[in-house]
């Protein structure tokens, strides 16, 4: 990971699920380090759900107004909806805000950021919705979901889409990487979460035994079960702090009691963890909190944590705390006695844990997230392209091109080289690319024939590659056998000196490239369709359109007729040009216009013309269709 200040100063949205003013340590984690990235000349804007009706009020006005960018340097918070405070036993979940849809899409559809950092988009939730409605590059962070809530996504497919919208996977555990790997399948790049170091406390008569309940009803219970192995004449006393007070203390013995005390609700974690020695955390899974042993760790207190993945993983499998089996009051209470009666083990397992302490530092946390965010960036095109080409193309009169469309020699259309062409002059094109599949031959064809037509054609070929879908080379010489992986297609449309061009690239109708082989190829994408007629769903096209904006790619359009009718449904209007350079310049700066078509009406004449009619009819309409364009040439 590339670590260290990056000269480009960043315009980053952080997207939390949960109200701002819960305390969530999600949101602990966002604060701190927002200040850090601000400190660094950054502008971070903070969107989050809010139980504050005022700030909602505020926050909304401004979005409204186009104001929603944090300046250079600044934090700013801005509320997209006011949280549903979640009842005590869901705290940890993502309350679901109301009306959020609409601000979230307004704010990041009306703010240019350059990054757009989700943690937990979980769905429902802000920053789901983030993500759907994001145009930029989007980071996204999974801090310590559990089985039950990565296993009980409602609508899983929609969840993979949504998922696949972003360009970097975080992972704050390496437990919770493996978690999502196993169930949305992708890479995902471990960042540790950030502690504030804290000095450790100086040793007292008493070891006080800490318990923060941020976890399920059942870990406490758990944990004062185990209380009960301990030997009253040893000086130990037990802190707890949690919302629900003393309630769970009657399963103490009665001799117990004065041992355990509990601390006022709101009393801030710190001072639990300023009085600790040890801290238990007893978990059986449903709900863990790693993040609440790291800060004891970097608090100086040793952990006793359950056996689970991510408490073995925090822990360094034992060796800088202890561990125990699930609901396994029995051996909680053994080896919190050895802790209790042996301060040399308790120091033993404080000093492993110093090189953790040190890692622990937000400083770290950010130079991680800054690497991350200027890898993403350096993956932008330059939008200035090659200024002294666009310099010649200065003046050059504007013509109107198509770049994706289909001959008789594609397998799937019927439309004879000479109509096409006679099409296109009809149309008033100036240029078109004729991209046939897996096939140059049509293209070669029409541009022999095309100076009698008074038609520009760049010879192209849509070409299926092996498990990758269709990628277009523009001003290609020779014909790309299919079959190849994406990055051996993509090399030689570059080894012909050709452009690459993607088309259709979010259409799940069509063989396309997913989101990750998209992104390995970027350094290599020359432009990308944006606009595509016969795309069934408006969606592709506006993902296609946000991906592009984001990546700094050149845009494009084509009509991808495969019968003549269709020919010219979009225009791309850009300066003439000669050869593959001063095409891409022009490209850079052309405006696509696009009319009304009925997709229904194009793809039944494309059935009619390849499915429904017999060979020998479909050879003499053929023959009447050349004959005609021929003549009118």
């Amino acid at each position: 990971m590339i670590c260290g200040v990056p000269a480009e100063r960043f315009s980053i949205a952080q997207v939390t699920p949960f109200p701002w003013e819960s305390g969530h340590e999600v949101n602990g984690q966002i604060a701190r380090t927002a200040e850090l990235l601000a400190a660094r000349g950054h502008g971070v804007t903070i969107v989050a759900p809010s139980l504050s009706e005022e700030l909602v009020r505020r926050s909304r006005t401004r979005i409204r107004s186009g104001d929603g960018a944090a300046a250079p340097g600044a934090v700013e918070l801005l509320a997209v909806g006011e949280g549903i405070p979640a009842p005590i036993s869901a705290r940890r979940r993502a309350t679901l805000p109301i009306d959020v849809a609409r601000t979230v899409e307004e704010l990041l559809g009306g703010t240019a950021f350059d990054f757009c950092h989700v943690h937990e988009p979980f769905a429902p939730s802000v920053a789901s919705v983030a993500l759907r409605h994001s145009g930029a590059l989007n980071v996204g962070t999974f801090h310590a979901p559990t089985e039950r809530v990565v296993a009980t996504q409602v609508a899983r497919k929609l969840t993979d889409l949504v998922f696949g919208r972003l360009d970097a996977r975080l992972a704050s555990f390496g437990a919770t990487a493996e978690l999502m790997r196993r169930h949305f399948p992708a890479e995902y790049a471990v960042v540790s979460p950030g502690a504030e170091a804290v000095a450790p406390r100086p040793a007292g008569d008493r070891v006080v035994v800490g318990f923060v309940d941020e976890e399920e009803r059942g870990a406490l219970r758990t944990f004062l079960r185990g209380l009960r192995a301990l030997d009253p004449a040893i000086g130990w006393e037990v802190v707890v702090m949690s919302e629900r007070g003393p309630s769970s203390s009657t399963a103490l013995r009665a001799d117990l009691r004065e041992r355990v005390r509990f601390l006022e609700p709101g009393t801030p974690e710190a001072t639990l963890l300023a009085e600790a020695d040890v801290l238990v955390a007893a978990s059986d899974g449903a709900a863990p909190a790693p993040g609440l042993v790291l800060r004891a760790i970097a608090a100086g207190v040793v952990p006793l944590a359950t056996s689970l993945p991510v408490y073995a993983e925090v822990t360094g499998e034992g060796d800088h705390g202890l561990l125990f089996g699930a609901r396994d009051a029995v051996t909680l209470g053994a080896q919190l006695a050895r802790l209790i009666a042996d301060p040399a083990l308790r120091e033993g397992l404080r000093a492993a844990a110093a090189p953790v302490r040190a890692h622990l530092a937000f400083t770290r946390l950010t130079d991680e997230l800054e690497g991350v965010y200027a890898a993403l960036a350096a993956r932008r095109h330059d939008p200035a392209g090659k200024p002294a080409v666009a310099r010649r193309l200065a003046g050059r009169a504007r013509i109107d091109v198509d770049l994706h469309m289909h001959t008789d020699h594609s397998m799937d259309c019927a439309t004879p080289v000479e109509v096409l062409l006679a099409t296109a002059r009809d149309q008033g094109l100036g240029a078109i690319a004729v991209t046939d599949h897996n096939e140059i031959s049509g293209a070669l064809e029409a541009q022999a024939m095309a100076r009698e037509y008074g038609v520009k054609v760049i010879v192209g070929e849509e070409v299926k590659t092996k498990a990758q879908g269709e990628v277009i080379g523009l001003f290609v010489t020779e014909k790309i056998p299919r079959g190849m992986t994406l990055q051996e297609t993509v090399a030689e449309i570059k080894r012909q000196g050709g452009i690459v061009y993607v088309p259709h690239p979010f259409d799940r109708m069509h063989s396309v490239p997913d989101y990750e082989h998209l992104l390995a190829i970027i350094g290599d994408v020359d432009a990308i369709e944006v606009y595509n007629p016969r795309v069934a769903i408006g969606s592709f096209n506006e993902e296609a359109q946000r991906f592009a904006a984001k990546y700094r790619v050149v845009a494009g359009a084509g009509s991808d007729s495969h019968v003549a009718p269709g020919l010219g449904s979009v225009r791309v209007r850009m300066p003439d040009f000669d050869g593959p350079e001063e095409f891409l310049e022009a490209l850079r700066v052309a405006e696509i216009h696009t009319k009304p078509s009925s997709l229904l009406y194009v793809q039944a004449l494309k059935f009619l013309e390849t499915k429904a009619t017999p060979p020998a009819a479909r050879k003499a309409r053929r023959d009447r269709r050349v004959r005609r364009a021929t003549r009118k040439a």
